[in-house]
C-alpha cells in the first residue's frame, strides 16, 4: 500500500478504530489524514494525549511493522481499500484495518463461521470436523478463532477439503495457544490468518470478545457446535444476529453441559440444524448480498447476453468473463484449476463464479464448477 506507513502510524497512535475510519472517509487516504493535523484529529475523536504519538511515532514499532509488510504473504487492508471485506463493513464498530497473513483473497469468499467450546465432548469435536469438511467441500470457507477445541477441529476439518480463515486476538506473528502452533502454520500456508492488531501484540483477555465480532462479521452465518451457558461462542452468535447474519446451532444431549448453550440459542430463535446441507441452503439469500458486493468490486454487470454470458456495462461480452466461460467448458474444475487455466486471481474468479452461479449459469458441486446444462 502506498500509504501503509501513515496507516500504521494512525493505527498505533490514534487509539480508536472509529477515529481512523472517520479520518479515512473524510480525507480518502492515510497520508492526507495524518497530514491534516490536530484540528481534524480532534474532530474525528482522537484525544489530545494521542497527538504526540501521531506527530512523532515510535520508530521501533513502525520499523517492525514495515518489516512485517515486506513479506509477500503479509497484507495490510485499510478501511478505505476496495479490498476491505464487504460483509465486515456491516458490523458494529468494524476494525479500521486488518493485518493479514496468507491469502487475503479468501476474505471475499463466502464464509461460514464455526465456534464452540474449548473443552468439547469427543462427539462435539467430531461434529465440528465433519461439518467443516463438508462446508469446505461445498465451496465455503470455514472461519473460526483458532482457539482450542471446536475452533481447532473446524480449521482442521476445513483444511482436509478446502480453505479456512483464522481470526486471532494477537498479532499474526504470535502463536496462541501454543498447542495450535502446527495448525497455525498450516493455515498461514494454506489459508488466511487475520487480526486487527499489529505484529507483536500479545493475546490480551480484552482482545477475545472483539475478535469474536470479526469472526461473525466476515461470515454469512455462524454455526455453534457445542457451548456452555457462559461461553464466548454465545457472544459470537449474538454479534452475528445483531449484524443480520444467520445463526445455527447443533442440538445435543440434555445430559451434556456443553449442549446447553446451543439449546438456549435454539429457544431464542437460532436454527436447529442436523446436517451441513441445511446450513448451506439457509445461506443462499445472504450469498446473494455478497455476490452484489463482489460485482461492485469488479464492476461486474449482472445483465446477460443471448448465449448466457454475463455482459459488461457497455452491453458487450467482457473478454475476461469470456475467458472464464471457455475455461468452464471442460470437466468440473476447482477455483485453483480455473486460476491456472485463465491466469486470473482466485479473488477475481470467486466474484465471477459466485455471480454466475447465483444467476443460474453455472453450478457448483463439492467445490468444483461446471456450466449448467
Amino acid at each position: 500500500m502506498k500509504d501503509a506507513r501513515s496507516l500504521l502510524i494512525l493505527q498505533r497512535g490514534s487509539g480508536s478504530a472509529a477515529a481512523i475510519r472517520q479520518l479515512l472517509e473524510q480525507f480518502g487516504d492515510a497520508d492526507t489524514a495524518l497530514d491534516a493535523g490536530p484540528a481534524a484529529w480532534r474532530a474525528a475523536g482522537v484525544t489530545q494525549d494521542r497527538f504526540a504519538l501521531l506527530r512523532t511515532p515510535d520508530t521501533q514499532n513502525l520499523d517492525a511493522d514495515l518489516r512485517w509488510l515486506e513479506d509477500p504473504c503479509h497484507h495490510l487492508i485499510g478501511w478505505h481499500s476496495p479490498d476491505y471485506p464487504a460483509l465486515l463493513r456491516g458490523i458494529g464498530n468494524p476494525p479500521a484495518l486488518l493485518f493479514v497473513a496468507g491469502d487475503s483473497d479468501l476474505l471475499w469468499h463466502p464464509q461460514i463461521a464455526m465456534v464452540g467450546s474449548r473443552r468439547p465432548s469427543p462427539g462435539g469435536r467430531d461434529h465440528a470436523r465433519q461439518f467443516a469438511t463438508s462446508f469446505a467441500s461445498g465451496g465455503l470457507v470455514v472461519t473460526s478463532g483458532l482457539a482450542e477445541g471446536i475452533d481447532a477441529a473446524a480449521h482442521d476439518g476445513a483444511l482436509i477439503a478446502g480453505r479456512t480463515v483464522a481470526v486471532i486476538a494477537s498479532g499474526t506473528d504470535i502463536v496462541y495457544p501454543a498447542s495450535n502452533r502446527e495448525l497455525m502454520a498450516r493455515i498461514r500456508s494454506e489459508g488466511t490468518i487475520v487480526s486487527e492488531h499489529p505484529p507483536g501484540t500479545a493475546p490480551l483477555q480484552s482482545h477475545f470478545p472483539s475478535r469474536n465480532r470479526i469472526v461473525a462479521g466476515l461470515a454469512l452465518g455462524t454455526l455453534v457446535v457445542e457451548a456452555a451457558i457462559r461461553s464466548g461462542a454465545l457472544i459470537t452468535a449474538r454479534l452475528a444476529a445483531e449484524s443480520g447474519r444467520e445463526v445455527f446451532a447443533l442440538p445435543g444431549s440434555i445430559d451434556n453441559p456443553m449442549a446447553r448453550g446451543c439449546h438456549r440459542l435454539i429457544r431464542q430463535g437460532a436454527a436447529l440444524v442436523e446436517s451441513p446441507g441445511e446450513v448451506i441452503d439457509a445461506l443462499v439469500p445472504m450469498a446473494g448480498q455478497l455476490a452484489h458486493a463482489l460485482r461492485g468490486r469488479l464492476a461486474l454487470d449482472a445483465s446477460v447476453s443471448a448465449n448466457g454470458l454475463p455482459r459488461g456495462g457497455s452491453g458487450e461480452i467482457e473478454p475476461i468473463q469470456q475467458t472464464l466461460w471457455q475455461a468452464l467448458d471442460q470437466d468440473p474444475a476447482t477455483p485453483d484449476q480455473l486460476a491456472e487455466r485463465t491466469g486470473l486471481t482466485v479473488a477475481a474468479l470467486s466474484a465471477m463464479l459466485l455471480a454466475m452461479e447465483l444467476d443460474g449459469h453455472i453450478t457448483a458441486n463439492h467445490g468444483r464448477y461446471v456450466r449448467r446444462t
